[in-house]
């Protein structure tokens, strides 16, 4: 029903940058937030950053200042520029979008297959 379609992982040098972008496509009715998360090995998956359809944006506190999240809504979609990335950035970067698929629908989750991010020092 809802498909993420993610681009822009890779590698890249300590200090250098990078672009996610993600959209959604299908029975998106009514998208309310999108955001990225990611989990490096042997870790849980944390949130990275998301933005709601008001145009409201929420950071962890690690890329503070450094990683900046967009979204086009009228699209479905979203970009992260993540700047000065260090090798603790490496990981899968998973797309995530909360959205209804119908008018009288329950919001719920929906997750991209996740992008390879990696930064060597």
């Amino acid at each position: 029903q809802v498909h993420l379609t993610e681009s822009g992982g890779g590698l890249v040098q300590t200090g250098g940058s990078l672009t996610l972008s993600c959209t959604a496509s299908g029975r998106v009715f009514d998208l309310n937030v999108m955001g990225w998360y990611r989990q490096a090995p042997g870790k849980q998956r944390e949130l990275v950053a998301s933005i709601s359809d008001r145009g409201r944006a929420n950071y962890a506190d690690s890329v503070k200042g450094r990683f900046t999240i967009s979204g086009d809504f009228d699209k479905s979609t979203v970009h992260l520029q993540m700047n000065s990335l260090e090798p603790e950035d490496t990981a899968v970067y998973y797309c995530n979008a909360n959205l209804r698929v119908a008018k009288w629908g329950i919001s719920r989750d929906y997750w991209g297959q996740g992008t390879q991010v990696t930064v060597s020092s």
